[in-house]
């Protein structure tokens, strides 16, 4: 068996920031959005994005893409948010293999409910913290390590 390229002390110290960035966020938005609105990180985005859509609504392999998740998670979390009411599904008028997730008007709701405490959460837990070129620098990383076009991406979203 060949030895590991082994980090760098730079490439160390920056995987174990990011690591630890890892561990505190997704707690601490997660919670918040738990406390404040029933919701979970991830069916809070579910909801955004299918928000963000002029007719609010996405195919769910579209979804699973655009929230780089697996569709079975994917699945497991409109299964949720069907069950509360927020989105619906059904079968692609133009391909009966298509589904097809809606946020209904309860679902925009609850995320326009949701939004502010979320927004004001991940302004004091990343944005307060960062200077304008450390917006610009996390923006370009964060898109660096999720580009789509990467297929070790597939492995990131499993």
């Amino acid at each position: 068996m060949d030895e590991p390229e082994w980090l760098s002390a730079d490439e160390l110290a920056a995987w174990k920031a990011l690591a630890g960035v890892l561990f505190l966020l997704p707690a601490a938005l997660d919670s918040q959005l738990q406390r404040d609105s029933d919701l979970t990180m991830a069916g809070y985005m579910v909801l955004v994005m299918l928000s963000e859509r002029e007719d609010h609504c996405m195919r769910m392999t579209e979804l699973a893409a655009s929230s780089n998740t697996s569709q079975s998670r994917l699945s497991r979390i409109v299964a949720r948010l069907e069950a509360a009411g927020y989105a619906t599904r059904r079968m692609a008028p133009d391909d009966r293999r298509a589904v097809l997730a809606t946020l209904t008007d309860a679902g925009m709701a609850k995320l326009v409910a949701a939004a502010p405490g979320h927004v004001a959460q991940v302004r004091r837990l990343v944005f307060d913290r960062l200077t304008p070129a450390q917006v610009e620098s996390l923006n370009e990383v964060a898109r660096a390590l999720t580009h789509a076009d990467d297929p070790a991406n597939c492995e990131l979203s499993t």
